[in-house]
């Protein structure tokens, strides 16, 4: 007769938030080496909403909310973008009235309801020991309110902004910083076909990584961030110059979706907000465009220089991971899971001066990351600067 071996316990584990490529080899990562140490894992299915959701009934359907992962069903995944367990952008613990389960409405019946509670209650049913939460600043800074309710959570860090505090890495942000080079590489074809000014929008709400990162690697001449607020007169005038020295006779700025001119306020594309208060930004490389066009006779001769202007949004997000977006999830869930078999939680894995690490997990809602303008952006070029790089991290802009 086989004997079974006994589980060391269960480990679950989510990814909230955007998608990045990166994820599935995370979720990979935190598998094979989890079964390798004895234990079962279990897929919370679109972030914390499966968490919300599961009806602790034995006899009822709970697939739609998580399932048990195997080395076989998470193989083939690691090698794409995005996630397979999904996500979404749940806040437990600030859930709307018509967005409660249908089997919690009549306990759950105010305008704003905490579901914490249940979710620990879930966790409970299930079995879970550790989990494991994959997202940005919002998913983690929940696993956060977790961890403080008794939850032995351990966090790794994921988003294209690169804006989570406490690491100089978070899982996505390099495959949207080569994407974004390639994409202006490709773009820059037609703006000097047509010898215009070309604006490119990007991701980055409060923190302009994905627009400086690119800029310093070439791919635009000029960029604007959240963190020092512009003059449309000076971008035009610097992109003039730009393109008059170019034999091609074009220039790129790349605009992070979060930049705001001089005096004036983030852009949104409407007033609804996601459950973490945010709303969704955009608009910004529209009215940069417009607005250069408009001055752009002042610095060329009386002659307006016409604009292309392109939102690289999620084309930067999807398809496969690269490089270090593969091998860093990899290292971040084996860390995790070291953690783990040591017996700590309440930590988030990090990459530190080009080191793993970890530090704990309440870094993400005690701080906030920026870059540091005076030490990287130069104001008055608008772009980064291009010196004193001796002993500085890998992606340099990191989290001081």
């Amino acid at each position: 007769m086989t004997k079974t071996k006994k589980s060391k316990g269960t480990i679950g584990i989510l990814t909230g938030g955007g998608d990045v490529p990166g994820l599935n080899p995370a979720i990979r990562a935190v598998t094979f080496r989890a079964i390798r140490e004895g234990y079962k894992v279990v897929g919370f299915k679109r972030g914390w909403a499966g968490l919300v959701d599961i009806v602790r009934d034995k006899k009822h359907d709970n697939s739609n909310n998580f399932m048990e992962l195997s080395k076989e069903r998470v193989n083939k995944a690691a090698r794409t973008g995005g996630t397979f367990l999904h996500t979404s952008r749940t806040r437990a613990s600030h859930v709307s009235k018509n967005m409660v389960p249908q089997h919690l409405k009549d306990t759950y019946k105010k305008d704003i309801n905490d579901l914490t509670p249940e979710v620990i209650k879930n966790l409970e049913w299930i079995g879970v020991d550790y989990l494991i939460a994959i997202g940005g600043d919002d998913t983690l800074s929940y696993a956060v309110h977790l961890f403080k309710n008794g939850v032995k959570v351990m966090a790794i860090p994921k988003t294209m902004d690169n804006d989570v505090p406490g690491t100089d890495y978070c899982i996505g942000f390099s495959t949207c910083v080569t994407r974004t080079i390639s994409l202006s590489n490709s773009l820059r074809t037609a703006a000097g076909s047509h010898e215009r000014f070309l604006v490119l929008e990007v991701f980055g709400r409060y923190a302009g990584f994905t627009a400086m990162l690119p800029t310093l690697a070439g791919a635009a001449h000029r960029c604007v961030i959240p963190e020092a607020p512009f003059q449309i007169d000076h971008l035009a005038e610097l992109l003039s110059e730009d393109r008059q020295k170019n034999p091609s006779k074009y220039s790129i700025v790349l605009v992070s979706e979060g930049a705001t001119f001089e005096g004036g306020e983030m852009m949104f594309e409407h007033g609804e907000k996601d459950a973490f208060g945010h709303a969704k930004l955009g608009g910004i490389g529209d009215e940069v465009s417009l607005a250069l066009k408009n001055v752009s006779p002042k610095y060329n001769n009386g002659n307006r220089v016409n604009v292309i202007n392109q939102k690289l949004g999620y084309l930067v997000r999807c398809g496969d991971p690269d490089f270090i977006d593969s091998v860093v999830p990899t290292a971040y869930g084996n860390l995790a899971l070291d953690l783990i078999l040591s017996g700590i939680d309440g930590r988030m894995v990090v990459l530190k001066n080009g080191r793993y690490d970890h530090v704990p997990i309440e870094v993400v809602t005690e701080t906030k990351k920026f870059i540091n303008i005076d030490k990287f952006y130069n104001r008055e070029r608008l772009h980064p600067y291009y010196k004193n790089f001796e002993m500085l991290p890998l992606f340099i802009m990191t989290n001081d």
